[in-house]
């Protein structure tokens, strides 16, 4: 009997949890489907439904909704900074994973405790770097700034190549075969589920900044920006009432890549984070 009621009382607090973690996505779905462009507090279902938000997303751009430069604009920071960081981490992963040097701890050590302190302190700083040497208002400066540091988050690749035994690459070295050779030939095969959990992470946080994308690109041109830039700029005090409902839109559109890819690579997403916890 007691089992019974706890197991009814845990997922009663889980379906109330999940309610509440739904409602302000079922609002923002339903509302880009609104043929009322303003904010609507007085039903939660919109009292007319329309396509035309959708519709001005990417068919009607005009001086405030620039979609699909933004889009193109974010889809081409996000995939360049995903391989440029997606190689970086990797490589900083074999390194501290499968070699041996002197300082090699150390140096781990010094990037874990780098890799805890907010980027936000140092953007200000990156900033004024990047101004000085003309990569502002520049997509090539967001891809480095992004890319940059991105190899240290090794730390959970590293632990998923901890468990690659360690024979194998012994052998390998027995043959003659170089440490090129046995990073690409046999740890990057084994590696697929943690390079997925890499690529994912290192997609998502070019797709979804704000906050370094509003410092870098700060022209007031607004073909330059991504999407989260233009997406907020909608909010504006001024603009909020006309275009509340695209704001919605673009929403539920800026969310589908991400979702498709995380179905699709769910399970090598799970494997990859399983993995990197254990430590051989």
């Amino acid at each position: 009997m007691k089992k019974t009621v706890d197991f009814i009382i845990r997922h009663a607090v889980l379906l109330i949890l999940a309610v509440i973690w739904l409602i302000p996505i079922v609002w923002l779905v339903v509302t880009s489907f609104s043929g009322y462009r303003g904010i609507n507090t007085s039903h939660f279902f919109p009292e007319t439904w329309s396509l035309n938000n959708y519709r001005a997303l990417f068919l009607e751009p005009d001086s405030v909704v620039q979609y699909s430069a933004w889009f193109k604009n974010t889809f081409i920071i996000a995939i360049f900074t995903c391989i440029i960081s997606t190689i970086f981490v990797l490589m900083v992963s074999y390194t501290m994973s499968c070699m041996r040097f002197k300082g090699r701890k150390a140096l781990m050590s010094f990037g874990i405790i780098l890799n805890m302190f907010p980027g936000v302190l140092s953007m200000i700083a990156v900033y004024f770097v990047m101004k000085s040497i003309g990569l502002t208002n520049s997509h090539l400066g967001m891809i480095i700034v992004y890319s940059a540091a991105s190899g240290l988050g090794y730390l959970i690749t590293k632990g998923f190549m901890d468990t690659i035994s360690v024979s194998l690459r012994e052998a390998a070295r027995l043959e003659g075969a170089s440490e090129a050779t046995i990073f690409m030939r046999i740890i990057i095969p084994l590696s697929k589920p943690i390079i997925v959990y890499t690529v994912i992470n290192s997609f998502l946080v070019p797709w979804g900044d704000f906050v370094l994308a509003k410092l870098m690109l700060n022209s007031g041109i607004s073909t330059d920006w991504t999407i989260a830039i233009g997406l907020y700029n909608m909010l504006n005090k001024s603009l909020v009432n006309k275009y509340f409902s695209i704001f919605c839109a673009g929403g539920v559109i800026v969310s589908i890549p991400i979702s498709i890819l995380f179905v699709l690579m769910q399970k090598f997403y799970v494997e990859g984070v399983t993995g990197g916890s254990v430590k051989g």
